[in-house]
């Protein structure tokens, strides 16, 4: 075991100062990521600060209508919420295809929109990996990786992130709240996590010392929809091959509203802004939905093992664009 240093700040602003005074920190919430890389020698942090028992735990509604979701709130806690089930149904449906309950009554907002990816070779540090040891290369390319990206990846990692929860909230236009040695900020999540290019070590736009605090999601759209899909190997407790976080509102049989997202494509979460033009003010039909999906992605570059994503990204966005065009007509 390699030792390392414990801390449990009483305030953010504690935090913060302990992790920009220590490089090599981490903030430890749940812990179902992090613990987990440490076992494996891939993260071998010299000071844990434990932020899990501030208060960052609720989850309140925001003057205009939409939600504060505290960084400590736990994922089972949050797709429970009332105001998210009602509003946020997308959301809610992607935490519950997580992990197992087990995991879900421990990980948090911030954790697990910091976890990382289950690239195999990421994990293993007998092997060269660009996101561990930058500039050892990407085995993955021409290795194991069925399981990989399609989309904006680079020759330096085909890595994907493997959040269900940043996915719903990339197509619900969320902001990361984020407090630091610089004062408050807000990143949308849909830049919150990076592309690859050629330093995929830099999983996301977080500064050094920087401390989630909180997730803000905008009111509801009126009258849309939203739903979440995964499809994985096996029926639980598995990363998703391809997922799709859709928003719809349609009016007069045209869509007034669309929001799309991907999962399980690329090294972030997908927000597929492509389709989304084709979607705006077309007609709420099968055709136009399938136009949309080939629209983004003509985009995808397909390794020798996982072309099959493109396919089956394209079901999964039609399959729940239709679904949410049927419920609006008959609602």
């Amino acid at each position: 075991m390699k030792p390392f240093a414990y801390q449990r700040p009483a305030t953010v602003a504690e935090a913060v100062r302990a992790g920009a005074g220590h490089p090599g920190a981490r903030f430890l919430g749940g812990g179902t990521n992090l613990v987990d890389l440490m076992k494996l020698g891939v993260e071998s942090p010299g000071l844990l600060i434990d932020v899990s028992r501030l208060p960052l735990d609720l989850v309140t509604r925001t003057d205009d209508g939409g939600l504060r979701i505290g960084a400590t709130v736990r994922n089972s806690d949050l797709a429970a919420h009332p105001d998210v089930r009602k509003n946020y149904p997308a959301l809610s449906q992607a935490l519950l295809a997580g992990a197992s309950g087990q995991l879900r009554n421990t990980a948090t907002t911030g954790g697990n929109l910091l976890q990382r990816t289950r690239c195999p070779y990421f994990q293993d540090v007998s092997k060269p990996c660009n996101k561990r040891v930058p500039g050892s290369g990407c085995p993955a390319r021409g290795g194991a990786h069925r399981d990989l990206a399609v989309l904006g990846h680079s020759q330096d990692c085909v890595a994907t992130n493997p959040s269900d929860m940043a996915v719903a909230l990339a197509a619900l236009d969320a902001g990361v709240r984020l407090y630091g040695p610089e004062g408050e900020r807000t990143v949308p999540v849909t830049d919150f996590h990076r592309l690859p290019g050629d330093n995929p070590d830099q999983d996301t736009m977080i500064r050094p010392g920087e401390l989630i605090t909180e997730v803000v999601l905008p009111p509801p759209v009126a009258a849309a929809g939203s739903l979440y899909r995964k499809a994985r190997d096996r029926a639980s407790y598995a990363f998703a091959l391809v997922s799709v976080a859709a928003v719809l509102s349609v009016r007069d049989g045209h869509v007034e509203h669309g929001a799309l997202a991907f999962g399980g494509v690329a090294h972030r979460p997908w927000r597929a802004r492509a389709a989304e033009d084709v979607l705006r003010g077309a007609p709420a039909t099968r055709e136009t939905f399938a136009r949309a999906a080939d629209a983004e992605l003509v985009a995808a570059v397909p390794l020798r093992d996982n072309g099959f994503k493109v396919d089956l990204a394209r079901r999964l966005a039609v399959g729940a664009l239709t679904e949410l065009s049927s419920r609006a007509a008959t609602a």
